[in-house]
């Protein structure tokens, strides 16, 4: 497309916007409500794969915790008999202050609490890793048996029900999405319709004189990208100090284990950029190429 040609196209697609700018204000609000609420579900989803993930890097393993006052001797004993059980890949002993350490990571600014105790009364523990989670039940029970274990820790029911509660969470919101994109569309194409209708004589003059299809469809091409694009961006900025708001009101209240694994704002905006500016001018473009070629008869 040359240069002069392009800047016919842009400044003939911004003059549609203004002259039907009350249906151009409803395109934009109905794409702007149709990225809200998948934001608002994608934002879900990433958060809740990011619990199973962390809940799946933590209950995959198996946590061996042992009984006080026992030897360091016994607890090397004990690390050799775990060992020789069936379906372990690996096992590490995790002794009470890399446990300490470990929480104090976890905790992040309010790690500071942790160094009240006179007394670390975390237990040492061995770590075991599976081969195999389904196999989990079975090598509890083997460890259970040996002596001076003081508890197991196994979680495999929480990791499967994060994976169901995720996969609901995507199919819903897939429904849900594709209802509003369709509504989104149809408003577009309404409002490119509108503006064919009032440039229809100008139109037939235009291809009397030898304009080109393309010539005659770009500027409302454009127009309907505008609209998804200007939907995109109101929507980001809307979920984004949304969000920000939503998760310094996290952190500031909710107990600190609960937070660690929320996504921070910044890879949500990451996260949401380029799927919002795509969507929302794929959505605006097919509702131009919709509404041309069923009504724009050139």
């Amino acid at each position: 497309m040359k240069i002069r040609t392009l800047g016919y196209t842009i400044k003939e697609a911004l003059k549609n916007l203004w002259r039907n700018r009350m249906m151009s204000i409803a395109s934009i609000g109905s794409v702007t409500a149709t990225l809200i609420i998948l934001g608002m579900i994608f934002i879900l989803i990433f958060n809740i794969n990011s619990l199973a993930q962390g809940a799946k890097d933590q209950f995959d393993s198996i946590q061996v915790f042992l009984e006080d006052e026992i030897s360091n001797e016994r607890i090397e004993q004990i690390g050799d008999e775990i060992k020789i059980i069936s379906g372990i890949k690996d096992i590490t002993f995790e002794s009470r202050k890399d446990a300490l350490e470990k929480m104090k990571e976890q905790w992040g600014d309010q790690g500071y609490l942790l160094e009240g105790f006179e007394k670390n009364p975390l237990p040492n523990s061995y770590v075991v890793y599976l081969e195999n989670i389904e196999n989990g039940e079975e090598v509890v029970k083997e460890i259970k048996s040996i002596e001076d274990i003081d508890d197991v820790k196994f979680h495999k029911d929480i990791v499967e029900k994060l994976i169901d509660v995720t996969n609901f969470i995507k199919v819903v919101g897939l429904i849900i999405i594709v209802i509003l994109i369709a509504i989104s569309i149809f408003i577009i194409g309404n409002t490119i319709k509108l503006a064919v209708a009032a440039r229809k004589r100008e139109i037939n003059i235009m291809k009397y004189v030898g304009a080109t299809n393309w010539f005659v469809r770009w500027p409302f091409f454009v127009e309907g990208t505008l609209l998804g694009l200007f939907g995109s961006v109101f929507s980001l900025l809307l979920i984004f100090f949304t969000y920000r708001y939503l998760y310094n009101i996290a952190n500031a209240n909710l107990y600190v284990m609960m937070t660690t694994y929320l996504i921070p704002v910044g890879q949500v905006l990451d996260n949401l950029l380029i799927i919002f500016i795509v969507l929302g001018c794929g959505i605006g473009a097919l509702g131009s190429i919709t509404s041309m070629k069923k009504y724009l008869n050139v």
